[in-house]
This record gives C-alpha cells, structure tokens and sequence, in this order.
C-alpha cells in the first residue's frame, strides 16, 4: 500500500520527529525519473550549507526546504546567481 503525507497539517499540529520523518519518506518515495542522483543531491546540499541564505534548512530567497528542491533534478538554486 503507497504511503500517503498528509496535505492538510500545519507544521505546528506535527511532532518535530514526525514532521523530519515525513521529509525524508518524500525525498525517499519520489519517482525515480524526477529525483536527483545521490551524488547530485549532494553536491547541491554541499553548496547550500555554505549560502549565506540557508537558516534552518530553509532557503530564505525562496521559502523553500532545500532537501527538498535539491532533491528534484530539474530544480535549480533561486539565487539571482545561480549557485546550482
């Protein structure tokens, strides 16, 4: 049976355990077609902790958890100076 995340919780109604959790099961569960090689990941990940822009695993350019847009391939860095 495919897991389901929930759509309709505010992150405040989530347990901190539970809401990383659910994170990482999306990075996990998405289509292989879309996802990013690991090494690709990686690379992104690598070059988004050293952004002046990164506070809290959150980009602060666009909003975003930058696990997550690095994880899909065809995303890239929101700075006006791409980083990636």
């Amino acid at each position: 049976m495919e897991q389901r995340f929930c759509k309709k919780c505010l992150l405040k109604d989530i347990s901190r355990d539970e809401y990383f959790k659910n994170v990482y099961e999306y990075i996990e569960n998405l289509d292989e077609d879309i996802k990013a090689e690991d090494m690709l990941y990686k690379e992104r990940l690598t070059i988004c902790k050293q952004c002046d822009n990164l506070a809290n695993g959150m980009c602060r350019i666009c909003g975003c958890f930058v696990e997550m847009r690095a994880a899909i391939k065809k995303n890239y860095c929101p700075n006006n100076e791409k980083k990636w």
